[in-house]
This record gives structure tokens, sequence and C-alpha cells, in this order.
């Protein structure tokens, strides 16, 4: 006779041989599916690694000669070129006023560039420094443009976190305006402020990371500084070798941030195209500039020096005046006097280095040159 439990079990094993036949089939369909997923993407891999060489071939440890890999690019001198562009500006030149006063305005209710007390340090400092400038020491003006780049570089870490966020959303967006109103005047149009605060904003994410990937390529400059500061504090730059090896490092980090944000600087600009995307913005700034890199780094690093040097002519004089008046009257030090400037010419600076770069991508694009 047949048991209820031999029954019980022979009526269980074929559930479980079909649980496990389920098991076992829907197992072979994941691993097919993984498996035909990583046959398309090693071919699309492969074929964007085949395209990449094809736009970039002098990518190897083999000499490449001159002639495959320099392309034409005709551009005017620095001065002339720099001349155009203050030309352009000049001609809208109250619709640029404003958008400077506009985004400098907001720009000083975000958090500014520094406090008025930081400020008023390096004005007392300046107070100093001026009484030999105007008796003769004209090598004092060295100092005091060093306490005012130190000023503008400090300012912003003493801003909270909000703030930050604030004004790089205020700063993407000055560059953003600047950008679509010359892309507008160029084609004829006569836009106003206006059109440009409503339409300008779109692209304001794909521009954001393109602003991250240039933040990770100027990571080197931030490893140098951390390298410095650690160095400098056990005593190690003081000895001639240390030294040595740093400036060898230093030179290499530099170069390789300034190598990587030469084509950024260009996606920048590239991104704000309606309908592009930030990779699409990369790999196109990295094709435009391959086989001049070098003629369009040295064109940024003149931006840089005109930025320099203006930020040194407005801000060493309105700290000094600020300085003399408040010996004059006590009062003047509650005003945000230099804050405020501050954050006028920092506007003034975003509209001036995206007219310079988007007008050295026009020139660049311009140019006929056949792929390097």
């Amino acid at each position: 006779m047949v048991t209820k439990k031999q029954l019980a079990r022979k009526s269980s094993t074929p559930a479980k041989s079909t649980k496990k036949s389920l098991r076992t089939k829907n197992s072979n369909k994941f691993k097919k599916k993984l498996r035909q997923r990583l046959v398309v993407f090693l071919q699309v891999t492969k074929k964007s690694y085949k395209n990449f060489l094809q736009r970039r071939p002098h990518r190897s440890f083999r000499k490449t000669n001159r002639r495959d890999y320099v392309r034409s690019l005709k551009l005017p001198s620095y001065l002339n070129f720099t001349a155009n562009v203050f030309s352009i500006l000049w001609q809208r030149k109250w619709l640029f006023i404003g958008m400077s006063l506009f985004y400098g305005i907001l720009s000083a209710i975000f958090g500014g560039l520094t406090s008025q007390t930081t400020y008023n340090e390096i004005a007392n400092s300046l107070g100093d420094a001026s009484q030999d400038i105007f008796g003769g020491g004209v090598w004092k003006i060295g100092e005091a443009g060093l306490l005012t780049v130190a000023a503008l570089t400090g300012g912003a870490s003493q801003m909270s976190d909000s703030q930050q966020v604030y004004y790089v959303l205020v700063l993407l967006l000055t560059w953003l305006a600047t950008v679509w109103l010359l892309r507008s005047i160029l084609a004829g149009g006569k836009p106003k402020l206006r059109d440009a605060l409503y339409n300008s904003g779109a692209p304001v994410v794909s521009t954001f990371l393109v602003v991250l990937v240039l933040f990770v390529q100027l990571l080197p400059i931030g490893i140098l500084g951390l390298i410095y500061s650690g160095l400098q504090a056990v005593g190690q730059l003081e000895q001639g070798f240390s030294m040595v090896l740093f400036s060898a490092m230093a030179i290499l980090l530099v170069s390789l941030s300034f190598y990587m944000i030469t084509s950024t600087l260009i996606a920048l600009v590239i991104v704000t195209i309606p309908g592009m995307y930030p990779v699409a913005a990369l790999k196109a700034a990295g094709d435009i500039v391959v086989g001049r890199r070098l003629r369009i780094l040295l064109r940024f690093l003149w931006l840089i020096a005109m930025i320099g040097l203006f930020w040194l002519a407005v801000m060493i004089p309105v700290i000094l005046l600020v300085n003399w008046l408040n010996e004059t009257w006590v009062w003047v030090s509650i005003l945000p006097i230099v804050p405020a400037v501050a954050a006028i010419v920092g506007s003034i600076t975003v509209i001036w280095s995206a007219s310079y770069v988007y007008l050295l991508y026009r020139k660049v694009v311009d140019d006929d040159a056949s792929p390097a």
C-alpha cells in the first residue's frame, strides 16, 4: 500500500522540478541579455574609438611630421583682436553697461566677493603703502597689487555655501546672456536686455555641467596649492633642491591644466547652441582646437593678463580712495563701497571674457582648415 507521505512526496516532486526549471530558464535569459548588451557596448566603444582616432590620429609616442598636425589659423594680432572685441561691445555700449550694472547688483545681493571688513583691513595695509607710493616709492605698487589679489582670491571662501551657489549661478547667467546678445547682434538683430534675460537661460544646466568639467581639469593646480602649503609648513621649500623639484612639478601640473581647459573654454560657447549637449560640445571643442591648441592657449593667457591688469587698475585706486575717505569721514567705512565696485567689476569681467571667447571661437570656426 502507498502511504499518504509517499503520495505527498510524489506530488511535490514535479512542482520542485518545475520551479527549478523556471529558475534555470530565467537565469539563461538573463545571461543571454547580459551577453548581448555587453557585445553591443563593446561594438559601440570600438566604433567610438575608431572615430576618435580618425578625428585625432596623432596620439601616440611616434613622431608625427609637422605638416600632418599643424592647421591653419589666421587670427589678427593680440592688440587688433582686443580692439575688435572692444569695438563690437562699444557699438551697443548702453546695452552691455546696463547688463553689467544689473548682474553686478545681483552679485552684490547674493554675496559679492568679500566682506567690507576684509576690504577695510586691505585698505589699512594699502594706506601704509600709499605713503611710499606718493612719496616716490614706486615699487610699493607691486605690494598693493599683491594685497588686492589676496583680497579677491580669499573673498569667495568667506561666503556661505548658499551664497557661493547663488554667485556661481549669477556668473553663469551673465555668461549666457552675453553670448546670446553677441550671437543676435552679429546676426544683424537689435536685441534688448530684456530679451537676453528671458531667452538666454535655456542651456544653464548644460553650461553648468561643462563648468564642472572645467573645475575637474583645474584640480592639478589645486593639488599643487596643497603641496605648496604642506612643504611651506615643514620648511622644505627653503632648500634649493626641494625648490627645484617643486618648480618642475608646478610647471608640469599647470601645463596639464592649461592643456585641458583650452578646449573646455571653447565648449562653454558651443554648449549655448540650441539643442547642444555637454558631451557633444566637449567633443566638438576638442576637434576645433586640435593642431592649434598652443596658439589658442596663448590667446587665453593674453585674456587672463588683461583681466588682471584691469582689476588692479580699478580696484587699487578705489581701495586707496576709500582709505583716504575713512580718514576724513569715519562713517564712510560703514558703506559697502568697495564690495559694490568689485561686484560690478566682476560682472564686467565675465561679460568681457564671454565676448572674447565667443569672438575667438567665431574666428577659429571661420577658418576652413581641414581636420588635423
